[in-house]
């Protein structure tokens, strides 16, 4: 699927990762960049149409859904990473009211869209989604959860000709790693690597150096043949 005449929904665009991904879009000829946020950043590009939107909302939800008319590629890019344990209910509520649930009601809410489209759901999620890291241990309950209802998603809407992606992140220099002492791949360049590897058709995308040293791994390894066999039973 090339991002080129194609329209796009991005939530989380303000800033990091989203941010990239609409400049990105724009710069591979997107028809049309739905650039989504709390609160939606400026763009002088008049093919971007900033939306307010926080993916915990249901009203907003659905009044982002009735704007919208058509839509070939929703990127649900929207998270909460917050440096905290596991002691805390309400942090890992708050987690995944984000990651997991906002994840959840935007892909529901513009499925109708994306069916007629043909089109793709993108899920950014991380490498914590496999591995949680003790500092930050809710966030990573929550992606753990992002992903296996990604791979939910994309076995119940094979039938009906949506694609369902997983980018699985590692260490990127966005506001979240800011303070962390260690390599980091650009927003910008993981956004390449992520429309790059939409346009493959990749059901898992490892966009950055760290991420991509465990990508033949998971490919051709017994979990992920799993998953498909798994997927043949619906």
């Amino acid at each position: 699927m090339s991002i080129a005449d194609k329209t796009i929904l991005i939530t989380g665009a303000s800033r990091g990762i989203g941010r990239a991904l609409a400049d990105e879009a724009l710069r591979r000829g997107a028809r049309r960049v739905y650039a989504a946020a709390r609160r939606p950043a400026a763009f002088a590009d008049e093919r971007v149409t900033p939306l307010t939107l926080d993916v915990t909302d249901a009203a907003q939800v659905r009044a982002a859904a009735e704007r919208v008319g058509s839509l070939d590629i929703l990127v649900n890019n929207a998270g909460l990473a917050l440096y905290e344990g596991l002691g805390d209910r309400a942090t890992l509520e708050r987690h995944l009211a984000v990651n997991l649930f906002g994840t959840y009601a935007m892909s529901e809410a513009f499925l109708p869209v994306l069916t007629r489209s043909g089109g793709a759901i993108v899920n950014n999620l991380s490498l914590n989604s496999l591995a949680p890291l003790p500092v930050l241990a809710a966030y990573s309950v929550s992606k753990a959860a992002a992903f296996s209802l990604t791979q939910s998603l994309r076995a119940s809407l094979t039938d009906r000709g949506v694609r369902v992606h997983a980018v699985l992140i590692g260490p990127t220099d966005t506001d979240m790693t800011r303070d962390l002492d260690i390599p980091k791949a650009s927003p910008e360049s993981v956004a390449r690597a992520i429309f790059d590897a939409v346009d493959r058709g990749e059901e898992d995308i490892f966009p950055d150096p760290v991420a991509q040293s465990l990508a033949d791994g998971w490919r051709n390894g017994p979990v992920k043949a799993f998953e498909r066999q798994l997927a043949e039973l619906r």
